[in-house]
C-alpha cells in the first residue's frame, strides 16, 4: 500500500508540473479549449504539434502527418485507399487520444462519429475519421491564435439549431 502512495504522490507532481508548463505556453488557451482535453492530453496535443506553424502549411499536413488520412495509392485503373502506416506514431496517439474521447462531450463530435459507426466503419476507423475533423478545428485555431469557441463552429451550430 506504501508503494501505491509513494507512486501517486509522483503522479500527482508529475500532473503539476505539466500543469505549470502548460500554463506558461502562449498556445496553451487553444489546446486547453478543447472539448474533454484537459491539462495532460492538453499539453500531449501541444508537445506533439508544436508552436511552428510553417511545419504545416495546411490541415491536410497534420492530418497526414498523424495518421487520421488515409492513404490512396493509385496504378492504372486501380485505386486503393488504405490505412496510412508511415506516420508520426507519438502524434497520432495524441489526436486518436483526444478524438475518441470528444464525442462523449461534443454534440458535433457524437454525430460525426455515430455517422461514421452508421456506415459500417469499426470504432478505430471512426475516431480516425472524427480525428480528421477535429484536426482541421485545431488547426485553424492553432493558425489563428485562437481559443476553440463552440459558438463559433458552424457545423456545431447547425446540429444544435437546425431551423436557424
Amino acid at each position: 500500500m506504501a508503494a501505491l502512495s509513494e507512486l501517486r504522490q509522483q503522479i500527482t507532481a508529475l500532473e503539476d508540473q505539466i500543469a505549470d508548463q502548460l500554463a506558461a505556453h502562449p498556445d496553451a488557451a487553444i489546446f486547453t479549449s478543447l472539448p474533454r482535453s484537459g491539462t495532460v492530453r492538453a499539453a500531449r496535443l501541444l508537445a506533439e504539434i508544436g508552436d511552428a506553424r510553417g511545419r504545416f502549411p495546411t490541415p491536410e499536413s497534420l492530418a497526414c502527418l498523424a495518421g487520421a488520412a488515409p492513404s490512396t495509392k493509385q496504378s492504372g485503373k486501380v485505386k486503393v485507399v488504405t490505412f496510412r502506416w508511415a506516420v508520426d506514431k507519438q502524434l497520432r496517439g495524441a489526436v486518436i487520444d483526444f478524438a475518441g474521447d470528444s464525442h462523449r462531450a461534443n454534440p458535433w463530435a457524437a454525430d460525426l462519429y455515430q455517422l461514421a459507426r452508421d456506415r459500417g466503419h469499426d470504432h478505430p476507423h471512426a475516431v480516425r475519421i472524427l480525428a480528421r475533423a477535429w484536426i482541421h478545428i485545431i488547426w485553424r485555431c492553432w493558425q489563428d491564435q485562437q481559443p476553440y469557441d463552440p459558438t463559433k463552429h458552424r457545423a456545431l451550430q447547425r446540429l444544435q439549431n437546425p431551423a436557424a
